[in-house]
């Protein structure tokens, strides 16, 4: 049991507004055996203690109120949650309570999955997933208003936003998730000239990542190799068959192909210069929702970086949570141990827009220059204040 004793803030906040309480003394009858107990007991009190004096409403279902619990709980033991009454009561509330984002089938997006419960911590009663395909699909996704903000790698939201598309890329989270496995006729990039690359369609995200990294070596996407289009499990049968000499892959496919032994690694973007120096997967938002609910947008993004941070320092927590939406808890646990999900306050996101820009003109897949990429569909204010205020 824990009582806690506060004193309000009047210098810090105008006449007539509620004062928040300051972080409590806590007074402890039966102490807590661990600091995750201690952390979730002190949530609850938290929340209790607003509900009493009227700062947050008792409206909320039991089940939002529980996931809301839970998930703050679960962020807590690693310090991420940062649930203080004077944040709390310091920023007005989202614009909307509902918050849709995309669901893909690969496991590299975890932050976007981890933060469903963070978003209920935000304000977020209603948070919704929408199905789509990896890459282009996701990014034609936001366009079409079927999703508010997600995470996607950058080069098909560059492509949409080349088209004309309404997004606009609001933060980066994650390096290392591409792997370029070939066969024994496949020791270097510039050995697949002449050969047969398995991915998912033209304009997938297998190509276009693909079709980047042999632009940065002089080779030509459209008339160096040949494209075989099969879904990904059919295109790792044939590179353990040696019917197609390449295919890159998102995870899990590459935790599947080193667990069965199927190729080797040609390019590990994680490890791998110029591409482990820069962001794949990126936020981006519908620019009518960024223009209009900015606080929204800032809590969203701030949910998503702040389960970026769990993923890096709880990753078995974090596979846990993620495997209950139906992924391999394996593939996902190692998935996380091996992308760095931490980098989203070192890595420089204009660097990694710019980058992507150049080699995507180089491949011929957009016209649009770097800068007016850049400066037509990046918006970096929310970004900068969440470094400020998440410092780690």
């Amino acid at each position: 049991m824990l009582t806690t004793a506060c004193a309000a803030h009047p210098e810090r906040f105008p006449a007539g507004l509620p004062h928040p309480p300051a972080r409590p003394v806590e007074v402890w009858i039966n102490p807590p055996e661990t600091e995750y107990q201690r952390r979730s007991l002190l949530i609850h009190v938290t929340l209790g203690q607003l509900v009493r004096e009227g700062r947050m409403s008792n409206s909320v279902d039991q089940r939002n109120r529980r996931e809301f619990l839970r998930g703050a709980a679960l962020a807590g033991t690693a310090g991420l949650v940062g649930l203080r009454p004077e944040r709390v009561l310091a920023e007005p509330p989202p614009e909307t309570t509902r918050i849709k984002l995309v669901q893909i089938t690969g496991i590299c997006i975890a932050p976007q999955y981890v933060a469903e419960e963070l978003l209920h911590a935000e304000g977020f009663t209603k948070v919704q997933y929408f199905q789509a395909d990896a890459g282009i699909e996701t990014a034609k996704a936001l366009a079409a208003r079927k999703a508010d903000i997600t995470m996607n790698f950058v080069a098909p939201f560059i492509m949409q936003m080349d088209a004309g598309d309404p997004i606009v890329i609001l933060a980066g989270v994650h390096a290392g998730c591409f792997v370029l496995f070939g066969t024994e006729r496949v020791r270097a990039v510039r050995d697949l000239k002449g050969k047969t690359v398995g991915v998912q369609g033209l304009g997938s995200s297998q190509h276009v990542f693909l079709a980047s990294i042999m632009a940065h070596v002089g080779l030509d996407a459209n008339k160096d190799v040949n494209w075989a289009t099969h879904p990904s499990a059919e295109s790792m049968q044939l590179l353990a068959e040696g019917l197609v000499d390449a295919f890159l892959g998102f995870p899990p496919d590459p935790q599947a192909l080193r667990a069965k032994k199927i190729g080797h690694v040609v390019v590990d973007s994680g490890v791998d210069r110029p591409w482990s120096q820069y962001f794949c997967c990126m936020v981006g938002g519908h620019r009518e929702f960024v223009r209009t609910q900015p606080v929204a947008t800032k809590r969203a993004v701030r949910a998503i970086l702040k389960a970026a941070d769990l993923c890096a320092v709880e990753p078995q927590r974090a596979a846990r949570r993620i495997a209950d939406r139906g992924y391999n808890y394996d593939y996902t646990l190692e998935t996380l141990k091996e992308i760095p999900y931490s980098k989203w306050r070192e890595y420089d996101a204009e660097d990694t827009v710019r980058f992507y820009s150049l080699r995507l003109h180089e491949a011929g897949i957009v016209k649009s220059s770097p800068n007016k990429i850049i400066a037509q569909g990046t918006d970096w204010r929310v970004l900068n204040e969440l470094k400020k205020e998440l410092k780690g």
